[in-house]
């Protein structure tokens, strides 16, 4: 089953954009996922293919109308696989997780709303059964940049996309934690070695190893993933805090 992308955008020519090279762009020429993408001015009403308006109580800026999106999305849906979700890239939806790119990857692809100006009418969402999706506190100039950051993250999910199929287990977020820090040849630069963990060749020991530094590094850097960690470990947040080495 081909996973199945369709964008509806004002910017259409970015797209597939960096999702054409590498391993999504390899994936993409083997067949294992598509995209496609819908002008969003297509579905506009009227000669001048407006597609915002002011907003509605006064303020600044611009908001995209809800009849307008409605019909493109109606056209989304219309023209690929049923079932595929409806995904706005908003700062005002729930942050995206790894659990839910793995969802979307194991299902029929997904249709992306990208939003421009202030925005979309609120009514779409529930209009249409829109799920709002947030990539992080931080502003974009439109959805696009974040509708790439989604599909690649589904991408290479995708069966065969990274070769073997444990190539993503233990990297960040896969097991609620941070990756643990990675090194290669040479084994001394600039004074700086290898830890001589990982030059002993005890698999045991590096396992442990690399549990303990994902563990410190996410207790150090992501005070919110590791207290997540310990919850769905049956830990309070400060438990976890406090049993860190005996987690895992």
């Amino acid at each position: 089953m081909t996973f199945s992308a369709t964008v509806l955008t004002l910017y259409p020519e970015m797209f597939p954009g960096p999702l054409g090279v590498s391993l999504a762009g390899r994936a993409r020429d083997e067949g294992k996922w598509s995209v496609d993408t819908v002008q969003i001015r297509d579905f506009a009403a009227n000669k001048h293919r407006t597609v915002d308006d002011t907003p509605a109580g006064g303020g600044a800026g611009m908001v995209l109308k809800v009849d307008v999106l409605a019909r493109a999305i109606d056209h989304a849906r219309a023209n690929g696989p049923e079932g595929r979700p409806v995904l706005a890239m908003t700062p005002r939806g729930r942050p995206l997780k790894q659990q839910r790119v793995r969802e979307l990857a194991q299902g029929p692809g997904v249709i992306v709303l990208c939003g421009r100006f202030e925005g979309f009418d609120e009514r779409i969402f529930e209009g249409r059964q829109v799920e709002e999706v947030c990539i992080g506190d931080i502003i974009l100039s439109g959805g696009e940049p974040a509708a790439l950051m989604l599909l690649d993250a589904c991408i290479r999910l995708l069966p065969g996309v990274m070769g073997a199929a444990s190539s993503g287990d233990d990297e960040s977020f896969e097991s609620g934690l941070l990756e643990y820090p990675q090194y290669t040849r040479p084994q001394e630069w600039e004074g700086h070695l290898i830890p001589e963990v990982l030059r002993s060749g005890d698999h045991g020991k590096i396992a442990k190893w690399r549990q303990a530094m994902a563990q410190a590094d996410t207790r150090s850097r992501r005070p919110d993933l590791w207290d997540r960690y310990g919850s769905d470990r049956g830990l309070s947040a400060s438990g976890a805090r406090q049993n860190g080495k005996d987690l895992g």
